[in-house]
């Protein structure tokens, strides 16, 4: 027997379906074996590989054909046709002969046999899966004899060897995910199991549904605690197996706000006042505009199977493209929950099953818009009909999904509504991305008469500061647009004819709010100076041109960190060294004699360029990122320097270089900034800091800071390499504090490298925004801490309260303790207003 993988071509012409989706349990089950469907297109059937005919069925619908390897591979052409008793087939071929591929097996009468049969749907089948299994499956549309349809190994072939083909390995795991497995830990598990080629199942009680599936699991109904039983079957099912259990028992807690007791029942009205959750605290007065977001209307008439095959990955692959850059942006703003969120919805939208009930809905002759819009349904109808409320309220994340994907079908946008100065929306439900894609000026807060505290949108309102009502009843959408209200989402309340002394207090309590705001901000231009008399510097953290302006704005001090990726997002090459000469040299313009530290190109690991391929890695996080993908592509580094080295002053630009490891990386950089400066005529310097992203970079900061002008500490990326915890994982988040002590002992080993030196050290990272983070970094030496804009006054302001000679004595304390949690609780009993 052979040991090469056998590549089967396409015996039809048509479109690949999973076996899922055939309508017959035996096929559907993998009673037969595993293996594809295919929707033909023609009433032609070709040999997908060199072999024999070993059966050849008397009514000629189906026949087995052994390949050269020894894989006896099933063609069924139709379900239940063998009742036709071979009208409307003609074979072409006969037992025991030996055939090539592509060569001629069966014709049939397609409109004849669709007439009499319960579907055209083939099955392309690998029958004796004692000995080979399938992989690496085809998707869209084939062309018989031409397009690769799947390949097809002998056990012991495939990635792994743990597992014998046909051989089902089983686990029992227990679910560790507050609230179960929702959308983002069953996003994980589809994760977890898609590098594989087992297939793997997990069962909860008398429901089962496949690792591939986000809905399939969240549809378990599962909650923290249960126990599921996971199986996998394929020759690497040990792996797998081992995978999957894994995500489902990593401990992670739901990003869900406690649900604040309602100042009566929910979703009850007692005159003008409509009781609901709070999704997220706050006061608000404002006009109430509608949200209605109806669905586009779309033509119900197919234009022939291909044109809406096509339409339809057309539209999915722009949504799926529109999401993915929502997930980049998120992240470069360092919005780690918006990113986590958007990430589930990329695995709600790339769902197998959802996929395949779309895709048979069009082969039987559907639109693609009314075929994806049934799919959705089906899944939602699924997910309501479930006891846990959190699942249910996944169901807003599909209909957010067929929204747009609907949307572009329609070839156009939803229309845009039209804002007050300062908006209540008000909605049935209302989605993430309806909410990320209005100004949040705009914003004053949201009612809802669905929807829950613990829904994505929540999530969102919560991290965007914006007071949200939720569940608040049918009755509230019939309230007019255009009047005036008051939401005081803390008490669960919502006034749709406030008194005038109802608005009045409102209105004091707000300004009050607003004058603590507006005395920060008039003293965000002076200097954050601690009480006995230390200043630290407090920049910004910006990523664009707009971004530098607010910085200014808002009293910035200067940029202490630039992310340069917003110069190669969202377009197909690169940017020359001179269009990255004038991004930069108009940020610093911006600044008007401030400083801007710029960090050069920062890809690998979660941040990707399709037009910068870098070679796949089994971890990526570990390989090519920051400076190590400069190294790999030097072309991009040299580019970059060169556009740096233009900027004019250069006293004003620093350079920072992201994931160094040790000293021979800086001083690498170092010479061929020097190589292009002298080809380019510069006798200045700028100065060169280092970000300490790495473990490694901490305890040689000594080392480091002999070379470099300045250290800068990435607290997202130190904190997930020292505690050996992925930042993009949204199990560990949780977990992942950087008031760790671990972590704040690599802080002080930063600092007491870099004085050795006279060199200063700053955080860019997400630490730094955190105010009970602040006193801490403060007292271990931090001197500058760079956060996104609009908070540079609040830092300010908390950093004029502090007395530095304490903060020292407390961080020094905090070194000695056992867990971030026990240094929160320090923090908090020293300084509670953090």
């Amino acid at each position: 027997m052979s040991t090469d993988a056998l590549t089967l071509l396409a015996p039809l012409t048509g479109w690949v379906l999973p076996l899922s989706a055939v309508p017959d349990p035996v096929f559907a089950g993998g009673m037969m074996g595993e293996g594809v469907a295919i929707e033909p297109a023609d009433g032609r059937v070709l040999a997908p590989c060199a072999g024999t005919i070993s059966q050849l069925a008397k009514t000629s619908h189906a026949l087995t054909i052994s390949s050269d390897a020894g894989a006896d591979i099933l063609i069924h052409v139709g379900i239940d046709t063998v009742l036709l008793n071979g009208a409307g087939f003609t074979a072409q071929v006969r037992e025991g002969q030996r055939v090539a591929a592509g060569e001629l097996l069966i014709e049939f009468d397609a409109d004849r046999v669709a007439q009499g049969a319960k579907s055209l749907q083939t099955v392309v089948l690998v029958v004796n899966g004692d000995a080979f299994a399938p992989q690496q499956f085809g998707t869209g549309r084939v062309e018989a004899g031409v397009s690769p349809l799947f390949h097809v190994a002998a056990v012991g072939q495939g990635k792994q060897a743990e597992a014998a083909a046909g051989e089902v390995l089983q686990a029992r795991a227990t679910v560790r995910h507050g609230g179960g497995l929702h959308a983002r830990p069953s996003a994980l598990v589809q994760a977890a199991a898609k590098p594989f080629a087992a297939r793997v199942e997990v069962r909860f009680g008398e429901r089962s549904a496949k690792a591939a599936s986000v809905v399939g699991l969240m549809r378990l109904g599962t909650d923290e605690g249960d126990s599921v039983e996971v199986s996998a079957q394929g020759a690497d099912a040990a792996a797998a197996l081992a995978a999957v259990v894994a995500a489902i028992e990593t401990v992670s807690v739901a990003a869900h706000a406690p649900v604040a007791a309602p100042a009566m029942p929910t979703g009850v009205q007692h005159g003008p006042r409509f009781a609901g959750v709070c999704a997220a605290p706050g006061l608000a007065v404002g006009t109430l505009v509608r949200l209605d977001h109806g669905l586009p209307e779309l033509a119900e008439t197919p234009a022939g199977a291909d044109a809406e095959f096509t339409r339809l990955a057309d539209a999915l692959a722009h949504v799926r493209g529109q999401i993915d850059a929502m997930v980049h942006g998120a992240r470069s703003r360092g919005h780690t929950q918006e990113a986590d969120i958007y990430s589930a919805h990329l695995a709600l939208l790339d769902d197998p099953e959802l996929a395949a009930t779309a895709e048979n809905s069009v082969a039987n002759g559907m639109a693609a818009g009314a075929a994806f819009r049934q799919a959705v349904q089906v899944q939602a109808d699924e997910l309501r009909a479930l006891d846990n409320p959190l699942l249910r309220e996944r169901v807003s994340d599909l209909n957010d999904i067929a929204r747009q994907v609907l949307t572009q079908l329609a070839g156009g946008k939803l229309p845009e509504p039209t804002l007050a100065e300062r908006s209540i929306l008000l909605a049935d439900d209302l989605a993430p991305s309806e909410l990320t894609r209005l100004p949040r000026e705009r914003v004053a807060g949201f009612v809802t008469a669905q929807g829950g505290a613990t829904s994505h949108v929540a999530i969102i309102a919560r991290a965007m500061g914006i007071p949200a009502l939720v569940a608040a009843g049918d009755g509230v959408l019939a309230l007019p647009a255009g009047r005036e209200v008051v939401l005081d989402a803390a008490a669960g309340l919502l006034d749709s004819q406030p008194e005038p002394a109802t608005l009045a207090e409102a209105r004091q309590r707000l300004a009050l709010l607003q004058d603590e705001r507006e005395r920060r901000f008039a003293a965000a231009h002076d200097p954050a100076v601690s009480r006995d008399g230390v200043r630290i510097e407090v920049a910004a953290n910006i990523g664009s041109l707009a971004d530098a302006q607010d910085a200014v704005r808002c009293g910035a001090d200067g940029v202490g960190l630039l992310r340069t990726e917003f110069l190669f997002l969202e377009r197909d090459s690169l940017p020359s060294a001179a269009e990255q000469r004038d991004s930069y040299q108009a940020i610093v313009d911006a600044l008007a004699g401030k400083t801007a530290i710029i960090r050069t190109l920062d890809v690998g690991g979660d941040k990707s360029l399709s037009y910068l391929p870098l070679p796949p890695e089994p971890n990526p996080a570990l390989g090519l990122r920051g400076i190590r993908s400069g190294f790999a592509r030097p072309e991009v580094l040299e580019a970059q320097l060169e556009g740096l080295l233009a900027v004019k002053p250069l006293a004003r630009c620093r350079i920072l270089l992201p994931m160094i490891t040790d000293v021979a990386e800086l001083v690498a950089v170092r010479a061929l900034i020097d190589t292009i400066a002298a080809r380019l005529g510069v006798t200045e310097r700028p100065e060169v800091g280092v970000m300490i992203e790495v473990p490694s970079a901490a305890v040689l900061a000594d080392q480091l800071a002999e070379h470099a002008d300045f250290l800068s500490i990435g607290t997202n990326d130190l904190t997930q390499y020292a505690l050996a915890m992925d930042r993009c994982h949204p199990g560990l988040a949780a977990q992942l504090d950087g008031l760790h002590p671990a972590l704040l002992r690599l802080v002080k080993l930063t600092v007491d490298g870099a004085a050795k030196h006279g060199r200063w050290v700053g955080v860019c990272g997400a630490l730094a925004s955190e105010p009970a983070a602040v006193p801490v970094l403060v007292g271990l030496g931090v001197a500058e801490l760079s956060v996104g804009a609009a908070l540079v006054p609040q830092i300010k302001a908390q950093v004029r309260e502090l007395s530095v000679d304490q903060c020292r004595q407390e961080a020094l304390a905090m070194l000695g303790l056992p867990s971030a949690q026990a240094v929160r609780a320090r923090v908090a009993a020293n300084w509670p207003q953090a």
